[in-house]
């Protein structure tokens, strides 16, 4: 397994094809390049396959979020969401705040992970009146 830290070759399509795979959905290439070029992005590649990323925004100072962590489904229970956790422990210049899927409490807790503020959501779909 290869793990990169800031991998600035992760391209869109590439993580559309990634992403699919766990949270199927129609992304558009543009949105999606927009948003990995403001993340650090952490990835674990077996030999040229993309199967684990976590993403990190931060403003470098105060304040810093995982925006999401995913690893293939093939490829869980192999260690590789740990060692992406740990890396972002260690290249973070901050303090990370995130939020867990239900039921993947006690694999972020078993990383060094403790529970924190309890999270909202403000989803702008749902608050518009289009």
């Amino acid at each position: 397994m290869r793990y990169q830290v800031d991998d600035k070759f992760l391209e869109a399509p590439e993580f559309i094809a990634f992403v699919n795979q766990v949270w199927p959905g129609r992304y558009d290439p543009d949105r999606t390049w927009d948003a990995l070029s403001r993340t650090m992005n952490i990835t674990a590649y077996d030999g040229d396959r993309l199967v684990g990323c976590l993403r990190v925004l931060t403003d470098g100072y105060f304040f810093g979020t995982i925006t999401e962590l995913l690893v293939l489904p093939a490829y869980r229970r192999k260690g590789i969401g740990s060692r992406l956790i740990r890396l972002a422990k260690e290249h973070t210049p901050t303090m990370l705040y995130f939020g867990a899927q239900p039921g993947l409490e006690a694999f972020y807790e078993k990383n060094g992970c403790r529970k924190g503020f309890q999270s909202y959501v403000i989803d702008r779909r749902r608050d518009r009146a289009d």
